[in-house]
């Protein structure tokens, strides 16, 4: 994956997008074969991302999403979300990530208090997907092409120009939006549990992991455990946490003081041929080719 200035995403992404004084930051990303998802996350800030080229799915806060060239995507702050890039396809994204404070979320007016805040709380729910179909594709396209160059130009005063059209953004979602219902409030609920779990695993990885044990975080059995995860992840949780550990041991090879053994015990792999396996079922090559083709890139 190649995302502008930040690593791989974690479940809890710390980077700063943008600076303190302008939070907004705009990136490219390209997922293949070789780097084929971005693993479930969440941020403070929210995003706004136009599909370039290829196919994919995006799951948004528990829902999934099959994307293609031309269509858009708004992602609220704090919601859980991932991409996943069709086999064999190259998937080309183009995302604004911008904190709600830099369109005025934290003063005390009416933008903020009827509209902001409530869309930043996830009191207010918009819709997350445009196709060409959606009756707001067109008017967010052409916003999304004015964003484009008034970014790119950079001329004295863009920053009012783009707050104006994020502005313009989030007036447009409006009509569109709902009011959070018992529904929502049961998926915010299961959203939390399933950020927890995946919070969690991330932190301990390289350890041994036991369902017992990631039920526990959600006060579930071990049955609906492993139910409520496939449900909402789309694979199962010890399958998810073998897709990070290969993840996390990608990047790791990019470390060339790092032998194939120390990559395969850090990322979580006890079993040296285990890791080999499974490494090149997913990437097709092996550990060491995989490093060779980071150092040509390079």
């Amino acid at each position: 994956m190649n995302r502008t200035s930040i690593p791989a995403p974690e479940q809890k992404e710390h980077a700063r997008h943008g600076e303190q004084l302008f939070p907004l930051q705009k990136y490219i990303t390209t997922l293949d074969d070789l780097h084929p998802s971005v693993s479930a996350h969440w941020h403070e800030e929210a995003e706004f991302t136009r599909i370039l080229s290829g196919s994919g799915t995006y799951q948004i806060q528990l829902q999934h999403y099959d994307v293609a060239a031309g269509d858009l995507l708004f992602i609220p702050p704090a919601l859980l979300h991932a991409i996943t890039v069709t086999p064999r396809e190259k998937l080309c994204t183009e995302t604004y990530v911008f904190h709600m404070h830099f369109l005025g979320a934290s003063t005390a007016d009416i933008c903020s208090v009827q509209y902001l805040t409530p869309l930043a709380t996830a009191k207010l729910i918009p819709p997350f997907f445009f196709d060409t179909r959606h009756p707001l594709h067109a008017a967010l396209d052409d916003l999304f092409n004015d964003m484009d160059a008034l970014h790119d130009a950079a001329t004295p005063g863009y920053e009012l120009l783009l707050k104006a059209d994020f502005l313009r953004l989030i007036a447009l979602l409006l009509p569109c939006c709902s009011a959070a219902d018992e529904d929502t409030r049961l998926h915010m609920e299961y959203t939390a549990k399933l950020k927890t779990v995946l919070e969690y695993i991330d932190a301990h990885y390289a350890e041994e992991l036991s369902i017992s044990a990631l039920a526990s975080l959600c006060y579930f059995s071990e049955y609906h455990f492993m139910r409520f995860f496939k449900r909402f992840m789309g694979t199962s949780c010890l399958n998810y946490i073998k897709n990070l550990r290969l993840e996390k041991a990608a990047e790791l090879l990019g470390q060339d003081r790092l032998t194939p053994l120390d990559v395969s015990l850090s990322a979580g792999f006890h079993n040296l041929s285990y890791f080999y396996r499974e490494f090149r079922k997913k990437y097709g090559v092996t550990p060491g080719d995989f490093r060779g083709a980071g150092a040509r890139e390079k």
